[in-house]
This record gives C-alpha cells, structure tokens and sequence, in this order.
C-alpha cells in the first residue's frame, strides 16, 4: 500500500481567513495504492473559482462549480467522475428549490444507473462566507 497526500491548492491557508499566513490541517486527497485499484479520498470542495473566490450566489451555479472542482481534483489524480462512488453533500439550505437544483447540476455529472451512494445534509455555517454547498468524494479507480 502506497499513501500519498494531495495538495493542490497555492495559498495553504485555503481562504480561510482565521488562518491567513498559516498552513490549514489537511490535504486535498489522499490516494491510497493498492495491488489492484487506487482509492482516492477528495476533501470538502466549495465553490472556489480559479482566483479562490466564492464563485456565485446561486445554489445551482455553487453546485456546478464544486463538481467542477471534484472533477479537476479527481482527473489530476487519474480518474473521472465514473469512478466516484460516494459523496457526502452539505448545504445551507434544504428547501425543495435548493434540493431540486442539487440534483439537476448532479445529473450533468453523472450517468443515470451510475450514481454514487449519497447523504445530504444541512449544515448552520461554512468556513468561507457566501458558501451554500461543499461535498466530499470517495473514489476508487482500477490500476
């Protein structure tokens, strides 16, 4: 079993701006290699466009833009979103229009009959301001 951690991001302390300057306490993936596939564990995404800014206001245009940054996370490390097989999916709001956005951007990624395990969960606060969703993505992809 090889392990290797992932960081992706230039500013270590991520945006987040109780830790400016400083090194945020965890890494963007970690990949474990076994002998016959490769597990790849993404950290929570939100929806940081290329300048580390908040992307948008809208819970549809957050959603793309997080499955965006799971989908550059998970290509850089050899897969694609086929091979996702559980997301874990936090938003601010849980009512039926944020639900039904969620769920129209995550079709644009993913084959109907090849869907990942999922939790959706609603959550008070995120670390940057402005966000609406963050999600989380196991992945396993053959060697």
């Amino acid at each position: 079993m090889l392990k290797t951690y992932i960081d992706l991001e230039g500013d270590k302390s991520r945006g987040i701006r109780a830790l400016a300057g400083q090194r945020a306490a965890y890494s963007d993936a970690v990949r474990v290699d076994l002998s016959d596939h490769t597990l790849l564990f993404v950290s929570g995404k939100l929806a940081v466009d290329g300048n580390g800014v908040i992307a948008s206001r809208s819970m549809r245009e957050q959603t793309r833009q997080v499955l965006e940054n799971i989908r550059s996370t998970i290509a850089k490390a050899g897969g694609s979103m086929t091979d996702i097989v559980r997301v874990r999916i936090y938003v601010a709001a849980i009512d039926d229009a944020s639900i039904r956005d969620v769920h129209e951007v995550r079709q644009e990624f993913f084959n109907d009959g090849e869907l990942p395990a999922s939790t959706l969960v609603r959550v008070d606060q995120f670390v940057r301001d402005g966000a609406l969703i963050e999600i989380e993505a196991d992945v396993v992809m053959a060697r």
